[in-house]
């Protein structure tokens, strides 16, 4: 009683209380009563009590609701009956409300009926139960009906906490009571107060993999009701969620495919295709719309093979899809999106197009579809638009675009691009005379020719030479500048190609630097379609490297009204730098001098101000800098001259390192500057590798930066294998993991470092592959991925004792650590690569993996995994030893992995007996 008391309280403070701090705090307090076992007592009590308030009540069933669902197991055998008896005197008591207690009491026994088996439950079963009970009290037969609706849903809910067997036992025992469900719904359409609530009913037990013949279907009582109930606005959406399922029904391919339910086909049809008009009624409420659209649309995609083969049959179908695609609300008109693009898939794949008859009504057809591309105009208030609707604008356009490719790898590339080229030029479509009232419809019709870009040929040479003469005759309203920009980027590819190519160059290239200063979103689109021009286009551009240098220049310094911002200018950085590519060698090292020289300059002059002003300048005033010279030294493809530039800039690099060492922001830049140099100069590096070893070996030992543990992993990937350089790079290597060690002794380091870890890991790693030669200290094998699969690289075969004399006496306790990270340890989302580590561990050591595997998962009780669980995870293991069955091994694995963590009271006693020992380290070796 004191313990309700208390949840009485609690609950009047979150709900009443004027303090924040002390509703937070009965919020928390609440939410750890709700883990308690005294939560079940509780909560039924104050369900039962009468004094109980509506939030009390509400509470106390979502509570009794949940642990039902995750929690059944605290609760002895012996309880299941008084629970379900409690239960059902709730649903009968709030027969009558409120609604929200009667939905968690009715979740709270279909839950109930997914734990226990029905042979357990009683009188045939849940369903057969069930309907004794709506005999006995006819007057709560609403309440009842609400609980037959959840039971099939409740079976595909996994929050409930169920074992995977037990979850696939409980679909088959309500498939095999359809019949009993369907006779109880249609004993209740005489009640005809209670018809929406049947036909919910009824579509949710569709949901079921039942096998329902469709002669029998076709004149069943309730496909009946919910056919002529299409024309009652009130009963609409039942009937449609209906009509629905015996849709999806009628093609599910393991129910014997469309012929087979003919029958009901040509009931549903029919009287789905009378509702065609009603997508045009004004009258229509638009959720009734939207109902109906949904229709069509899962007839599309269910139909879709049928559709496919052109029949005049089908082709009705067709026509009522272009009705809804063709409707101004955008959310009826995308619901046809998918129906479009599945039979793109489906046309392409048969290498075919369906005819529509005629030359003409073929061009109807296409242009129709094509219908959509209005829906990417500019609306009149854009300016206006809240943040949300603007999402929603730009969602749109995404669609639209998705939509219009499918319609060009079905009609082709050209004749999709010939269509939306008269979009453009249609009267009012563009405008070269300045006046900005018609940019609208040109900006639509120019986004819709950039969305099929990558569906246009680079040799199209009717449409593409009359888009791009027509681009400089454009006004530069700043959202159509930005579309324009984007769509001379998108057709970089056919303007390196075209003949004429070349002689639309220089006006293109104007109209990006007029982008780069008219405002950030169009500098951002100008300075993204420049890169792509001059990745495309850089051997045509070699002769104007002056032009493009003069343009590089004042973008980079912000000269006058250029409003390129810093990460946009990375673009720049990256277009410079292909170009540079295609010049011969001699000219290429002067022009990565005057390409590095707008990042250099700025740099050198903070270094010339002296030690306490470069440690106090910001790491973005630096940063900023850096990625640039680390773009250029990624993407110009001259070894030699990088490493050259390198060298020349390395005083300037040194200076950063000695004085910002502790600053994490600039060491990953300039990591990764010198990352992108070594990537591209290999060797070439050899004059400046040394010095750069040496200052992040030793800046390491004092300021701990991952970065530095992962330019040196790059470095070993590169120089690992050079025999000349192996006494260096075992000093460097022996010298970066001892004092990596000393940072990550116990499980609490590598959880408040995982920078260091995962950089340590991949160091560790690379060493293997790379540089297997290079031994260094034993207790960096333990750290890594690679080990289990080190006799399988080519030289790696020598060092399989090495690693058998680490992994061997540690096996048991990696095993368990695996087996723990399976089974909830990690989450979820890391499965894969766990079951990859178990899968190497396993082939390494095959019965000795067996062995600790089973020595591991024994640790596991009963109470969490039975015997026959773990059996099965473990045979499918020695699948793999014996046979190499992965499937198998991957299938069990995620299921023992389910079971585990199907609540959390499970989970924690897992992992509470799979936990090892804390690990130590004594002189450097795990033990």
């Amino acid at each position: 009683m004191e313990l309700q008391n208390t949840v009485k309280e609690a609950l009047n403070a979150l709900y009443h209380h004027p303090d924040d701090a002390v509703r937070m705090q009965a919020d928390r307090w609440l939410q750890e009563f709700q883990r308690t076992i005294d939560a079940w007592q509780v909560s039924d009590n104050l369900l039962h009590d009468s004094s109980s308030n509506q939030e009390t009540l509400i509470f106390c069933s979502q509570t009794l609701r949940s642990k039902v669902q995750r929690d059944f197991e605290e609760l002895p055998s012996e309880a299941f009956r008084p629970l379900r008896d409690s239960l059902n005197s709730l649903l009968t008591a709030f027969h009558k409300g409120p609604p929200k207690v009667r939905t968690q009491i009715s979740l709270a026994v279909a839950a109930l009926a997914v734990h226990v088996p029905a042979k357990d439950w009683g009188d045939g079963g849940i369903v057969n139960w069930l309907r004794d009970e709506m005999n006995s009290h006819p007057e709560c037969i609403p309440s009842f009906l609400e609980l037959l609706r959840v039971l099939p849903e409740e079976a595909f809910n996994y929050k409930i906490a169920a074992r995977p067997d037990r979850r696939r036992q409980f679909e088959k025992e309500l498939a095999s009571l359809m019949e009993v469900a369907l006779d109880i719904l249609r004993a209740c359409l005489n009640i005809s107060e209670l018809t929406e609530q049947v036909l919910e009913a009824f579509a949710s037990w569709l949901r079921l993999r039942h096998r329902i013949p469709s002669s029998t279907l076709a004149s069943h009582p309730l496909v009946l009701t919910a056919l002529s109930s299409l024309s009652s606005d009130i009963l609409l959406e039942a009937s449609v969620n209906v009509i629905s399922e015996l849709i999806h029904y009628t093609a599910a391919r393991n129910s014997g495919g469309v012929v087979a339910h003919m029958p009901l086909i040509q009931v549903i049809v029919p009287q789905v295709m009378s509702l065609k008009s009603q997508l045009r009624d004004s009258s229509k409420d638009e959720e009734d719309v939207k109902a109906i659209a949904r229709l069509f649309a899962d007839m599309g995609d269910s139909y879709l093979e049928l559709i496919a083969n052109g029949s005049d049959e089908s082709m009705v179908i067709v026509h009522a899809l272009l009705e809804v695609a063709s409707h101004p609300e955008y959310d009826i008109a995308s619901m046809t999106f998918n129906f479009w693009h599945n039979l793109q898939i489906y046309l392409i794949e048969r290498d075919s197009y369906v005819s529509f008859g005629n030359e003409a009504s073929i061009e109807a057809e296409r242009n129709r579809r094509l219908l959509v591309s209005f829906r990417v105009q500019y609306p009149q208030d854009y300016a206006d638009l809240s943040r949300e609707d603007l999402k929603d604008f730009k969602k749109t356009r995404y669609d639209v675009a998705d939509v219009l490719i499918d319609a060009a790898l079905v009609l082709g590339g050209e004749a999709t691009l010939k269509i939306l080229y008269m979009k453009l030029v249609e009267p009012g479509g563009s405008s070269g005379n300045g006046e900005h009232s018609n940019w609208r419809s040109a900006e639509a019709a120019l986004y819709c020719i950039r969305a099929i870009s990558d569906y246009v040929s680079v040799t199209e040479a009717e449409v593409m030479p009359q888009v791009m003469y027509l681009l400089p005759k454009l006004p530069h309203q700043p959202q159509l500048l930005t579309t324009v920009c984007l769509t001379i980027g998108a057709y970089s590819k056919w303007l390196d190609a075209a003949p004429t190519g070349l002689s639309f160059l220089p006006s293109l290239i104007d109209i990006l630097v007029s982008g780069m200063n008219v405002s950030e979103d169009t500098a951002a689109a100008a300075a993204l379609a420049f890169r792509h021009i001059c990745n495309d286009c850089g051997k045509k551009l070699c002769g104007s490297l002056d032009g493009l240098f003069h343009i590089y220049q004042r973008a980079m310094i912000g000269e006058g009204t250029f409003k390129v911002s810093a990460e946009d200018s990375l673009h720049l950085v990256e277009a410079l730098s292909v170009v540079i590519t295609e010049l011969p060698s001699d000219h290429a090292k002067k022009a990565l001098e005057v390409l590095c020289l707008p990042a250099v300059t700025p740099l050198q002059e903070v270094i010339n101000q002296g030690p306490l002003v470069l440690g106090q300048t910001t790491a973005r005033e630096l940063t900023v800098h850096i990625d640039r010279l680390a773009n250029i030294f990624r993407y110009v493809n001259h070894p030699e001259a990088v490493a050259d530039a390198v060298q020349r800039l390395w005083p300037i690099f040194k200076a950063i390192f000695d004085i910002r060492a502790w600053d994490m922001r600039t060491m990953e830049s300039l990591c990764r500057a010198c990352k992108n140099a070594v990537r591209t100069s290999k060797r070439f590096m050899g004059l400046t590798i040394g010095a750069m070893l040496e200052e992040i070996q030793a800046l390491y030992k004092q300021h701990h930066q991952s970065c530095f543990l992962y330019l040196s992993s790059e470095v070993i990937k590169i120089f690992g294998s050079d025999p000349s350089c192996a006494d260096y790079l075992k000093i460097l290597i022996e010298s970066l993991f001892s004092h990596t060690i000393c940072l990550l002794k116990t499980i609490q380091d590598f959880t408040s470092r995982p920078d260091i870890a995962d950089d340590c890991f991949l160091l560790a790693s690379r060493c293997i592959r790379y540089c297997p030669d290079l031994e260094a200290s034993n207790s960096i094998l333990t750290f890594l991925s690679d080990i289990f699969d080190i006799s399988n690289s080519s030289q790696g075969e020598k060092y399989t004792s090495i690693r058998d004399n680490v992994i061997i006496p540690r096996g048991p306790t990696i095993t368990r650590i695996l087996v723990a990270s399976l089974t909830g340890a990690l989450p979820s989302s890391r499965l894969e690569t766990v079951i990859y580590a178990v899968l190497s561990l396993t082939r390494a050591y095959r019965s000795r993996a067996l062995e600790w595997t089973q020595d591991s998962v024994s640790l596991i009780p009963s109470t969490a995994a039975t015997e026959a669980e773990r059996l099965r995870f473990l045979r499918a293991l020695s699948e793999v030893v014996s046979r190499g069955d992965v499937n198998a091994l991957t299938i069990s694995i995620e299921e023992l992995s389910e079971v585990c963590r199907r609540n959390r009271t499970v989970q924690e006693i897992v992992q509470g007996a799979l936990r090892p020992l804390e690990l130590n380290l004594v002189n450097g070796v795990v033990v």
